[in-house]
Protein backbone atom coordinates (compact mmCIF):
# COMPACT_ATOMS: atom_id res chain seq x y z
CA UNK A 1 0.00 0.00 0.00
CA UNK A 2 1.30 3.48 -0.93
CA UNK A 3 2.05 6.12 1.72
CA UNK A 4 -0.67 8.44 0.36
CA UNK A 5 -3.24 5.69 0.97
CA UNK A 6 -2.26 5.39 4.64
CA UNK A 7 -4.05 7.26 7.50
CA UNK A 8 -3.06 10.89 8.07
CA UNK A 9 -1.04 10.19 11.23
CA UNK A 10 1.13 7.69 9.32
CA UNK A 11 1.62 10.14 6.43
CA UNK A 12 2.56 12.99 8.79
CA UNK A 13 4.95 10.73 10.72
CA UNK A 14 6.67 9.65 7.50
CA UNK A 15 7.02 13.28 6.34
CA UNK A 16 8.34 14.39 9.74
CA UNK A 17 10.84 11.53 9.84
CA UNK A 18 12.00 12.42 6.33
CA UNK A 19 12.49 16.09 7.27
CA UNK A 20 14.44 15.17 10.41
CA UNK A 21 16.69 12.85 8.41
CA UNK A 22 17.22 15.54 5.72
CA UNK A 23 18.13 18.22 8.27
CA UNK A 24 20.50 15.81 10.07
CA UNK A 25 22.30 14.96 6.84
CA UNK A 26 22.54 18.64 5.84
CA UNK A 27 23.99 19.53 9.26
CA UNK A 28 26.53 16.69 9.19
CA UNK A 29 27.66 17.46 5.63
CA UNK A 30 27.71 21.25 6.08
CA UNK A 31 31.42 21.56 5.23
CA UNK A 32 30.74 19.96 1.85
CA UNK A 33 27.27 21.29 1.06
CA UNK A 34 27.85 24.98 1.91
CA UNK A 35 30.63 25.54 -0.67
CA UNK A 36 28.63 23.56 -3.24
CA UNK A 37 25.53 25.69 -2.61
CA UNK A 38 27.45 28.97 -2.97
CA UNK A 39 29.22 27.63 -6.06
CA UNK A 40 25.93 26.62 -7.66
CA UNK A 41 24.41 30.09 -7.17
CA UNK A 42 27.54 31.90 -8.36
CA UNK A 43 27.89 29.57 -11.36
CA UNK A 44 24.37 30.50 -12.43
CA UNK A 45 25.29 34.18 -12.01
CA UNK A 46 28.47 33.86 -14.12
CA UNK A 47 26.88 31.65 -16.76
CA UNK A 48 25.66 34.53 -19.04
CA UNK A 49 29.14 36.09 -19.07
CA UNK A 50 30.71 32.73 -19.83
CA UNK A 51 28.22 32.16 -22.68
CA UNK A 52 29.04 35.61 -24.08
CA UNK A 53 32.74 34.76 -24.27
CA UNK A 54 31.95 31.43 -25.94
CA UNK A 55 29.82 33.18 -28.58
CA UNK A 56 32.89 35.25 -29.44
CA UNK A 57 34.86 32.11 -30.37
CA UNK A 58 36.75 31.81 -27.07
CA UNK A 59 37.22 28.17 -25.94
CA UNK A 60 35.00 27.05 -23.07
CA UNK A 61 37.81 26.60 -20.53
CA UNK A 62 39.23 30.06 -21.23
CA UNK A 63 35.73 31.59 -21.16
CA UNK A 64 35.20 30.19 -17.67
CA UNK A 65 38.59 31.43 -16.47
CA UNK A 66 38.00 34.93 -17.90
CA UNK A 67 34.58 35.11 -16.23
CA UNK A 68 36.04 34.04 -12.89
CA UNK A 69 38.95 36.51 -13.20
CA UNK A 70 36.52 39.39 -13.79
CA UNK A 71 34.52 38.35 -10.72
CA UNK A 72 37.70 38.06 -8.63
CA UNK A 73 38.88 41.49 -9.82
CA UNK A 74 35.59 43.12 -8.76
CA UNK A 75 35.66 41.43 -5.32
CA UNK A 76 39.35 42.34 -4.85
CA UNK A 77 38.60 45.98 -5.68
CA UNK A 78 35.83 46.10 -3.08
CA UNK A 79 38.04 44.50 -0.40
CA UNK A 80 40.94 46.84 -1.24
CA UNK A 81 38.67 49.84 -0.79
CA UNK A 82 37.39 48.51 2.56
CA UNK A 83 40.92 47.63 3.72
CA UNK A 84 42.08 51.23 3.28
CA UNK A 85 39.22 52.34 5.50
CA UNK A 86 40.00 49.64 8.07
CA UNK A 87 43.66 50.80 8.24
CA UNK A 88 42.52 54.34 9.07
CA UNK A 89 40.19 52.93 11.71
CA UNK A 90 43.06 50.90 13.22
CA UNK A 91 45.24 53.99 13.61
CA UNK A 92 42.61 55.67 15.80
CA UNK A 93 41.71 52.52 17.75
CA UNK A 94 43.73 53.35 20.95
CA UNK A 95 42.02 56.74 21.30
CA UNK A 96 38.61 55.15 20.69
CA UNK A 97 39.29 52.48 23.33
CA UNK A 98 40.23 55.18 25.85
CA UNK A 99 37.04 57.15 25.15
CA UNK A 100 34.94 53.97 25.28
CA UNK A 101 36.45 53.07 28.67
CA UNK A 102 35.57 56.55 29.98
CA UNK A 103 31.96 56.24 28.74
CA UNK A 104 31.70 52.76 30.26
CA UNK A 105 32.91 54.05 33.65
CA UNK A 106 30.37 56.89 33.57
CA UNK A 107 27.64 54.39 32.72
CA UNK A 108 28.63 52.14 35.63
CA UNK A 109 28.57 55.12 38.02
CA UNK A 110 25.09 56.06 36.74
CA UNK A 111 23.86 52.49 37.32
CA UNK A 112 25.33 52.56 40.86
CA UNK A 113 23.68 55.92 41.62
CA UNK A 114 20.24 54.90 40.31
CA UNK A 115 20.06 51.15 41.01
CA UNK A 116 22.54 50.79 43.89
CA UNK A 117 24.56 48.10 42.08
CA UNK A 118 28.24 48.43 42.93
CA UNK A 119 30.82 48.72 40.15
CA UNK A 120 32.45 45.48 41.33
CA UNK A 121 29.09 43.71 41.08
CA UNK A 122 28.56 45.13 37.58
CA UNK A 123 32.01 43.88 36.50
CA UNK A 124 31.16 40.45 37.86
CA UNK A 125 27.85 40.42 35.94
CA UNK A 126 29.65 41.41 32.72
CA UNK A 127 32.24 38.64 33.20
CA UNK A 128 29.51 36.06 33.77
CA UNK A 129 27.67 37.24 30.65
CA UNK A 130 30.88 36.97 28.62
CA UNK A 131 31.56 33.52 30.05
CA UNK A 132 28.05 32.36 29.13
CA UNK A 133 28.42 33.75 25.61
CA UNK A 134 31.67 31.87 24.89
CA UNK A 135 29.72 29.13 23.15
CA UNK A 136 28.05 31.69 20.88
CA UNK A 137 31.40 33.35 20.14
CA UNK A 138 32.92 29.96 19.36
CA UNK A 139 30.05 29.17 17.01
CA UNK A 140 30.52 32.53 15.27
CA UNK A 141 34.27 31.92 14.89
CA UNK A 142 33.60 28.48 13.48
CA UNK A 143 31.18 30.09 11.04
CA UNK A 144 33.86 32.60 9.99
CA UNK A 145 36.45 29.85 9.57
CA UNK A 146 33.93 27.90 7.54
CA UNK A 147 33.39 30.99 5.39
CA UNK A 148 37.16 31.24 4.78
CA UNK A 149 37.28 27.60 3.71
CA UNK A 150 34.41 28.32 1.31
CA UNK A 151 36.48 31.08 -0.32
CA UNK A 152 39.29 28.63 -1.18
CA UNK A 153 36.95 25.92 -2.48
CA UNK A 154 34.62 28.18 -4.46
CA UNK A 155 36.84 28.77 -7.53
CA UNK A 156 37.36 25.03 -7.99
CA UNK A 157 33.67 24.19 -7.67
CA UNK A 158 32.56 27.08 -9.90
CA UNK A 159 35.02 26.14 -12.65
CA UNK A 160 33.93 22.51 -12.79
CA UNK A 161 30.22 23.32 -12.49
CA UNK A 162 30.46 25.61 -15.51
CA UNK A 163 32.66 23.13 -17.35
CA UNK A 164 30.27 20.21 -16.78
CA UNK A 165 27.09 22.31 -17.09
CA UNK A 166 25.71 20.26 -20.00
CA UNK A 167 26.43 16.98 -18.21
CA UNK A 168 24.62 18.16 -15.06
CA UNK A 169 21.59 19.40 -17.02
CA UNK A 170 21.34 16.16 -19.00
CA UNK A 171 21.45 14.20 -15.75
CA UNK A 172 18.57 16.25 -14.30
CA UNK A 173 16.44 15.69 -17.41
CA UNK A 174 17.19 11.96 -17.51
CA UNK A 175 16.34 11.44 -13.82
CA UNK A 176 12.71 12.38 -14.47
CA UNK A 177 10.27 10.68 -16.81
CA UNK A 178 10.07 11.98 -20.36
CA UNK A 179 6.49 13.26 -19.91
CA UNK A 180 7.78 15.56 -17.14
CA UNK A 181 10.53 17.10 -19.27
CA UNK A 182 8.46 20.22 -19.97
CA UNK A 183 7.90 20.88 -16.25
CA UNK A 184 11.59 20.21 -15.54
CA UNK A 185 12.56 22.68 -18.26
CA UNK A 186 10.23 25.33 -16.80
CA UNK A 187 11.57 24.80 -13.28
CA UNK A 188 15.20 25.06 -14.45
CA UNK A 189 14.51 28.16 -16.52
CA UNK A 190 12.64 29.93 -13.71
CA UNK A 191 15.25 28.88 -11.15
CA UNK A 192 18.06 30.32 -13.27
CA UNK A 193 16.15 33.57 -13.80
CA UNK A 194 15.17 33.87 -10.14
CA UNK A 195 18.71 33.33 -8.84
CA UNK A 196 20.31 35.65 -11.40
CA UNK A 197 17.82 38.46 -10.78
CA UNK A 198 18.01 37.96 -7.00
CA UNK A 199 21.82 38.07 -6.76
CA UNK A 200 22.26 40.91 -9.28
CA UNK A 201 19.48 42.84 -7.56
CA UNK A 202 21.16 42.36 -4.19
CA UNK A 203 24.50 43.64 -5.54
CA UNK A 204 22.89 46.78 -6.97
CA UNK A 205 20.80 47.30 -3.82
CA UNK A 206 23.86 46.86 -1.58
CA UNK A 207 25.81 49.45 -3.59
CA UNK A 208 23.00 52.01 -3.35
CA UNK A 209 22.46 51.38 0.39
CA UNK A 210 26.23 51.69 1.01
CA UNK A 211 26.24 55.09 -0.76
CA UNK A 212 23.17 56.28 1.18
CA UNK A 213 24.56 55.06 4.54
CA UNK A 214 28.00 56.59 3.96
CA UNK A 215 26.57 59.91 2.76
CA UNK A 216 24.27 60.19 5.78
CA UNK A 217 27.04 59.37 8.26
CA UNK A 218 29.48 61.81 6.62
CA UNK A 219 26.87 64.60 6.71
CA UNK A 220 26.21 63.84 10.40
CA UNK A 221 29.95 64.00 11.11
CA UNK A 222 30.31 60.37 12.26
CA UNK A 223 33.92 59.21 12.03
CA UNK A 224 34.74 56.42 9.58
CA UNK A 225 31.32 56.90 8.02
CA UNK A 226 32.35 55.25 4.75
CA UNK A 227 33.57 52.08 6.49
CA UNK A 228 30.56 51.82 8.81
CA UNK A 229 28.16 52.62 5.96
CA UNK A 230 29.62 49.83 3.78
CA UNK A 231 29.53 47.36 6.68
CA UNK A 232 25.90 48.31 7.30
CA UNK A 233 25.08 47.68 3.63
CA UNK A 234 26.69 44.23 3.81
CA UNK A 235 24.78 43.42 7.00
CA UNK A 236 21.62 44.49 5.19
CA UNK A 237 22.05 41.38 3.01
CA UNK A 238 20.76 39.42 6.00
CA UNK A 239 17.01 40.05 5.67
CA UNK A 240 15.31 42.02 8.47
CA UNK A 241 17.88 41.09 11.15
CA UNK A 242 20.97 42.64 9.54
CA UNK A 243 19.39 46.10 9.37
CA UNK A 244 18.95 46.17 13.15
CA UNK A 245 22.63 45.36 13.73
CA UNK A 246 23.66 47.90 11.08
CA UNK A 247 22.01 50.74 13.03
CA UNK A 248 23.84 49.82 16.26
CA UNK A 249 27.33 50.29 14.75
CA UNK A 250 27.09 54.02 13.82
CA UNK A 251 25.16 54.78 17.03
CA UNK A 252 27.99 53.19 19.04
CA UNK A 253 30.64 55.09 17.06
CA UNK A 254 28.79 58.38 17.55
CA UNK A 255 28.52 57.66 21.28
CA UNK A 256 32.26 57.02 21.55
CA UNK A 257 33.45 59.95 19.40
CA UNK A 258 30.89 62.70 20.13
CA UNK A 259 29.35 64.40 23.14
CA UNK A 260 25.60 64.55 23.65
CA UNK A 261 22.95 62.49 21.88
CA UNK A 262 21.93 64.64 18.90
CA UNK A 263 24.17 62.71 16.49
CA UNK A 264 22.81 59.36 17.68
CA UNK A 265 19.24 60.56 17.11
CA UNK A 266 20.24 61.81 13.66
CA UNK A 267 21.78 58.45 12.81
CA UNK A 268 18.66 56.55 13.89
CA UNK A 269 16.38 58.87 11.89
CA UNK A 270 18.64 58.67 8.81
CA UNK A 271 18.83 54.87 8.93
CA UNK A 272 15.05 54.58 9.39
CA UNK A 273 14.57 56.72 6.26
CA UNK A 274 17.14 54.64 4.34
CA UNK A 275 15.47 51.41 5.47
CA UNK A 276 12.10 52.79 4.32
CA UNK A 277 13.57 53.64 0.90
CA UNK A 278 15.24 50.24 0.71
CA UNK A 279 12.18 48.20 1.69
CA UNK A 280 9.60 50.16 -0.33
CA UNK A 281 11.54 51.30 -3.42
CA UNK A 282 14.83 49.45 -3.90
CA UNK A 283 13.76 45.91 -3.01
CA UNK A 284 10.48 45.86 -5.03
CA UNK A 285 12.02 47.53 -8.11
CA UNK A 286 15.66 46.43 -8.16
CA UNK A 287 15.64 43.05 -6.41
CA UNK A 288 13.13 41.98 -9.03
CA UNK A 289 13.16 38.26 -8.35
CA UNK A 290 10.47 36.23 -10.09
CA UNK A 291 9.69 34.63 -6.73
CA UNK A 292 8.54 36.75 -3.80
CA UNK A 293 8.77 35.28 -0.28
CA UNK A 294 6.57 36.84 2.40
CA UNK A 295 8.14 38.60 5.38
CA UNK A 296 7.13 36.00 7.98
CA UNK A 297 8.67 33.11 6.04
CA UNK A 298 11.76 35.20 5.27
CA UNK A 299 12.46 35.76 8.98
CA UNK A 300 11.77 32.12 9.84
CA UNK A 301 14.02 30.68 7.10
CA UNK A 302 16.84 33.12 7.95
CA UNK A 303 16.74 31.99 11.60
CA UNK A 304 16.56 28.33 10.54
CA UNK A 305 19.45 28.87 8.13
CA UNK A 306 21.54 30.38 10.93
CA UNK A 307 20.71 27.47 13.22
CA UNK A 308 21.61 24.91 10.54
CA UNK A 309 24.65 26.43 8.79
CA UNK A 310 25.50 29.58 10.75
CA UNK A 311 26.36 32.79 8.88
CA UNK A 312 26.50 31.14 5.41
CA UNK A 313 23.08 29.63 6.06
CA UNK A 314 21.59 33.09 6.64
CA UNK A 315 22.75 34.24 3.20
CA UNK A 316 21.70 31.04 1.43
CA UNK A 317 18.27 30.72 3.05
CA UNK A 318 16.29 33.15 0.87
CA UNK A 319 17.49 31.98 -2.60
CA UNK A 320 17.16 28.36 -1.44
CA UNK A 321 13.53 28.89 -0.41
CA UNK A 322 12.90 30.79 -3.67
CA UNK A 323 14.00 27.68 -5.59
CA UNK A 324 11.76 25.52 -3.40
CA UNK A 325 8.79 27.78 -4.16
CA UNK A 326 9.38 27.41 -7.90
CA UNK A 327 9.31 23.63 -7.50
CA UNK A 328 6.26 23.71 -5.21
CA UNK A 329 4.32 25.85 -7.70
CA UNK A 330 4.93 23.25 -10.44
CA UNK A 331 3.72 20.20 -8.45
CA UNK A 332 -0.01 19.96 -7.76
CA UNK A 333 0.38 18.23 -4.38
CA UNK A 334 2.81 20.89 -3.17
CA UNK A 335 1.05 24.03 -4.46
CA UNK A 336 -0.41 24.90 -1.00
CA UNK A 337 3.15 25.05 0.36
CA UNK A 338 4.14 27.35 -2.50
CA UNK A 339 1.23 29.66 -1.62
CA UNK A 340 2.28 29.62 2.05
CA UNK A 341 5.79 30.82 1.09
CA UNK A 342 4.54 33.50 -1.32
CA UNK A 343 3.50 37.07 -0.58
CA UNK A 344 0.08 36.98 -2.26
CA UNK A 345 -2.40 37.45 0.58
CA UNK A 346 -5.88 36.05 -0.20
CA UNK A 347 -8.74 38.48 0.30
CA UNK A 348 -11.32 35.76 0.89
CA UNK A 349 -11.04 32.71 3.14
CA UNK A 350 -11.45 29.32 1.49
CA UNK A 351 -14.34 28.50 3.87
CA UNK A 352 -16.23 31.57 2.64
CA UNK A 353 -15.64 30.53 -0.97
CA UNK A 354 -17.04 27.08 -0.19
CA UNK A 355 -20.11 28.62 1.46
CA UNK A 356 -20.72 30.86 -1.55
CA UNK A 357 -20.36 27.89 -3.89
CA UNK A 358 -22.91 25.92 -1.88
CA UNK A 359 -25.35 28.85 -1.92
CA UNK A 360 -25.07 29.17 -5.70
CA UNK A 361 -25.70 25.44 -6.13
CA UNK A 362 -28.77 25.67 -3.86
CA UNK A 363 -30.20 28.57 -5.88
CA UNK A 364 -29.69 26.95 -9.30
CA UNK A 365 -32.66 24.79 -10.46
CA UNK A 366 -32.11 21.07 -10.79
Amino acid sequence: MKIKDQPFYIQSTAVLFGLILLVYVMAQLADILIPLAFAAFLSILLNPLCNWFEKHKIPKGWSILLSMLIAVAVVTGVFYFLSTQIIQFGDALPALEKKFASITLNLKEWVFANFNITIAKQDQMIKEALRNSQGMVGKTLNGLLGTLSIIFLLPVYIFFMLLYKTLILNFIYEVFAEENSKKVSEVLKETKGAIQSYIMGLLIETTIVAILNSSALILLGVKYGVLIGCIGALLNLIPYLGGIIAIALPVLMATVTKDGFSTQVGVIVAYIVIQFIDNNILVPRIVSSKVQINALMSIIVVLLGNQLWGIPGMFLSIPFVAVLKIIFDRIDELKPWGKLLGDNIPTVRITERLKNTRRRKAILPE
